[in-house]
């Protein structure tokens, strides 16, 4: 689902009516704007905004970015490493 400028659109009622679908819960709150409020647990909201700023600094290491690595095995080795690093800084 993207819109003007190609941003994504998490909020669409298209993308909300198929995690409906397939059982999945939507963790994000609805936009200020929308006139029929849904509820959602802000714990777990907080998680996965947690997990999301996790992945994005592992994404800052390029050699993680970039898939650097020719063997799934360097890949992992790699990716504890710098979680290590993130988790330690």
């Amino acid at each position: 689902m993207t819109g003007p400028g190609g941003r994504c659109r998490y909020d669409a009622d298209a993308l909300l009516s198929w995690l409906a679908d397939s059982q999945t819960q939507a963790v994000i709150p609805a936009k200020k704007n929308r006139l029929f409020k849904r509820s959602f647990d802000e714990n777990l909201y907080k998680d996965r905004n947690k997990v999301e700023r996790y992945f994005n600094k592992l994404k800052q290491y390029r050699r993680v970015a970039t898939r650097y690595d020719k063997t799934a095995s360097c890949f992992a080795g790699f990716i504890y490493i710098a979680s290590t690093l993130i988790l330690l800084a």
